[in-house]
């Protein structure tokens, strides 16, 4: 299957609020099949459907060695005093912030047979379902920065190449 384009910052795809998968047919299968390949490519813990311009909830995850995905993901359960992680993001392609997130994330949705599954996890695989549960919300990780780091990371944007 040929690599999905990423939609870089800017796109409206990635500021709109996803769609709930209603209905489990061969175009989610394919959907499904795009993104797990999207996620195994190298530096990539996960890839919304946003990002590779599809608005529905469904989103993969690649994090030591476990790959999978979650349709219809919702956060259920954070804990943990947050603290400030250094994230990036493909649709935001070269930099690096401090971003608030829970040590420990548990998010609920279906897989392609319809079933309830829960994934969760600590460090990184929690900081993975935050930021790609934000991307389904129409969220940046740069939208959860403070105020003082937003606007350098906005500059950085403006300055970029691929902006």
């Amino acid at each position: 299957m040929p690599e999905r384009p990423i939609r870089l910052f800017g796109d409206p795809v990635l500021k709109t609020v996803s769609a709930p998968v209603e209905q489990i047919d061969d175009g989610v299968r394919a959907l499904v099949a795009d993104l797990i390949d999207s996620v195994r490519l190298p530096g990539r813990a996960g890839v919304a459907a946003s990002q590779i311009g599809v608005n529905l909830r469904v989103f993969s995850y690649n994090v030591d060695g476990e790959v999978g995905y979650v349709i219809n993901p919702e956060i259920v359960e954070v804990s943990g005093e947050v603290e400030k992680l250094d994230e990036g993001c493909l649709s935001v392609p070269g930099l690096w912030h401090k971003t608030p997130r829970h040590p420990f994330a548990r998010v609920r949705g279906i897989d392609l047979d319809g079933n309830e599954i829960e994934v969760s996890g600590h460090g990184l695989m929690a900081q993975a379902l935050q930021h790609e549960t934000d991307h389904l919300d129409g969220l940046l990780y740069l939208d959860r920065l403070e105020p003082a780091d937003r606007r350098v990371a906005m500059r950085q944007v403006r300055e970029s190449d691929w902006f």
